[in-house]
């Protein structure tokens, strides 16, 4: 009955949580995100709704764990431009939390009914799980970014040594 539910009121929902993830950015990004839907002109915002899409229909259709990579991708497209834009882990994935609350609240009324609240509880334990994923992706993508740091980090160090040799000659205990 939920599944239902959630198909019939899709367009609401995913309309309901793309404001909400957008609104997790400063204003007048949020704004841009929103507002631009041309996807060569605002690539972050086509990739957070083609990836919430992708994940509410992965959800509605049955959150299968047979499909883990389908869902690892959608994550990962979203949470990839959040790690590298310096959000907090908790900012970076909670935009997962924000599924319940679009849900909730474009079927405020729906989902009082007593028969749903075995389908509330498992669609709440696959975000959860969603959410747990995400983490794991997000935390794989700042171990990247640190890595990529100091590989820049190493490689200028390598260059001014290797400048101030050249300027200065070799110190003889090298």
């Amino acid at each position: 009955m939920l599944q239902k539910l959630l198909s019939q009121n899709r367009n609401a929902i995913l309309r309901k949580w793309s404001d909400l993830i957008f609104s997790s950015y400063p204003p007048e990004t949020a704004s841009f995100l929103a507002k631009q839907s041309n996807e060569f002109a605002n690539p972050v915002g086509a990739s957070i709704t083609n990836g919430a899409t992708g994940i509410f229909d992965w959800i509605v259709n049955g959150a299968s764990i047979d499909r883990k990579e389908e869902i690892d991708s959608l994550l990962d497209d979203i949470v990839r431009i959040r790690a590298v834009q310096q959000f907090s882990a908790s900012d970076a994935v909670g935009f997962v939390f924000l599924l319940k609350k679009a849900i909730r609240d474009t079927l405020s009324r729906e989902i009082r009914d007593p028969n749903l609240v075995d389908e509330l509880f498992q669609l709440d334990s696959t975000v959860d799980q969603l959410a747990l994923t995400a983490f794991n992706i997000y935390m794989k993508c700042r171990e990247k970014v640190f890595e990529i740091r100091a590989m820049e980090l190493r490689n200028r160090t390598s260059r001014i040594l290797e400048r101030a040799c050249m300027k200065y000659g070799a110190p003889h205990e090298w």
